[in-house]
């Protein structure tokens, strides 16, 4: 909420105010950007030189669980939904 006023508002009119932690989002999206990159900087070597190296595939490799390891995190800390 922007403000205190604007959080009573919406707690009179509605009864309830949603509280969400978005840290593990700006985590995920930090770690995106940077397999983005790297992959940017792996095609523009293999375009100047034709080469792939094993060290390019193993960062890129590590990375990607990252983003999984976050993944997953994210998911476990969502409530369950019953119907």
């Amino acid at each position: 909420m922007k403000s205190k006023s604007t959080f009573l508002r919406r707690l009179i009119l509605y009864g309830f105010v949603y509280d969400i932690d978005y840290s593990d989002l700006r985590d995920y999206n930090a770690t995106l950007g940077k397999i983005s990159g790297n992959l940017n900087q792996i095609a523009k070597r293999m375009n100047a030189t034709g080469n792939v190296y094993k060290s390019d595939v193993e960062e890129v490799k590590k990375l990607m669980k990252q983003v999984w390891d976050t993944q997953k995190a994210m998911l476990a800390k969502q409530p369950s939904m019953k119907q």
